[in-house]
């Protein structure tokens, strides 16, 4: 809690200073965002056509999906999982090599900086700031594959259930034909 007449704030807040930090922040996290978006387009490109295609059926909602559609969607959505997860081992190895570099080099800036340990610290830190937004990214893509393969993988059992109800509305209806559609 803030005494009486204490002043919360050391100094004034400089609003076009604040202004000029967000312009920087946003213009290097848009190429941060490029980045990584350039990279997750890049090895889970054939799941998103896919997924878009599944989801401009479902949009159609004068037409629901036939049972071949659905038979399709099962059978190409854990192909398509399938290479998506060893890019995304890729992606992984590629972070870790990102991360090599980055201590590697940190490492040598540390041990050429001159100072007290808060000095070479900041000197490394500096040095690699490059680096570390490349770990960064590959960082951030590898989690972008991998909650779109969660993604797909839920979409894969939402088909499975569907085909489910769709074959004990079928067989409900073979026992009684008056329930069909589940009525």
């Amino acid at each position: 809690m803030v005494k009486k007449g204490v002043i919360a704030l050391s100094q004034e807040i400089e609003s076009k200073k604040i202004l000029e930090l967000q312009d920087r922040i946003d213009a290097n996290s848009k190429l941060l965002d490029d980045i990584v978006n350039r990279l997750v387009s890049e090895y889970c490109k054939p799941l998103d056509d896919y997924v878009t295609f599944i989801k401009s059926v479902l949009d159609d909602t004068n037409n629901p999906p036939t049972d071949l559609e659905l038979d399709d969607f099962i059978l190409n959505l854990p192909v398509l999982l399938y290479f998506t997860g060893e890019a995304q081992e890729s992606l992984g190895i590629r972070e870790d090599i990102a991360k090599a570099i980055r201590q590697e080099l940190y490492n040598r800036a540390f041990d050429n900086a001159t100072g007290t340990i808060a000095d070479k610290t900041a000197e490394a830190e500096l040095a690699v700031q490059n680096e570390q937004i490349t770990q960064i990214a590959y960082q951030r893509a590898y989690r972008k594959v991998k909650l779109r393969m969660e993604a797909g993988y839920e979409l894969l059992q939402s088909i499975k259930k569907v085909i489910t109800r769709r074959g004990q509305e079928y067989e409900m209806s073979r026992i009684d034909p008056a329930r069909i559609g589940g009525q």
